[in-house]
């Protein structure tokens, strides 16, 4: 585990250059295909820019011991949810049925950093408490360990 904490500061480091990176050639790709979204969105709306992140945090839960058959990154990331039928997560963790960790990455740059702070934190609580009402009524067997976490850079 120190081996981890030794090289976090590169890692985090190498995620967070990936995330600007990827913002400028998505919104670029757009560009060129003579198509643009309004304002910044053209940067973030190709989906990619938080998977450095995603990458981070996998590696970091399988140096920490959970086998990769438990971790589930880019499919099977669906859990069942109360208000709505599913949600769509970045990153799951699954082992014997229980869930252990359901992690959602997003992003915010931009003049209205007040509004998208707002819309963030809304989101982050509708997500957890309807992971919890799923939990609750027994949609969703978890672990005692529920890791339900969201990381604004």
């Amino acid at each position: 585990m120190q081996e981890v904490n030794d090289n976090l500061t590169k890692r985090v480091n190498k995620a967070v250059t990936l995330y600007w990176i990827t913002r400028k050639e998505q919104r670029e790709r757009q560009r060129n295909k003579g198509a643009s979204d309004a304002g910044l969105r053209s940067a973030v709306t190709g989906g990619a820019q938080m998977d450095g992140f995603i990458n981070l945090f996998t590696n970091l839960i399988l140096d920490a011991g959970i086998d990769r058959k438990f971790v589930y990154q880019k499919k099977a990331l669906e859990l069942p949810g109360f208000f709505r039928p599913t949600k769509e997560w970045d990153l799951l963790v699954v082992k014997d049925g229980n869930l252990i960790v359901a992690l959602e990455a997003k992003s915010q740059v931009g003049p209205s950093f007040g509004n998208n702070f707002n819309n963030r934190t809304e989101e982050a609580m509708g997500s957890a408490l309807d992971l919890k009402q799923a939990r609750f009524i027994n949609h969703t067997r978890t672990h005692n360990i529920l890791i339900n976490n969201w990381l604004l850079v």
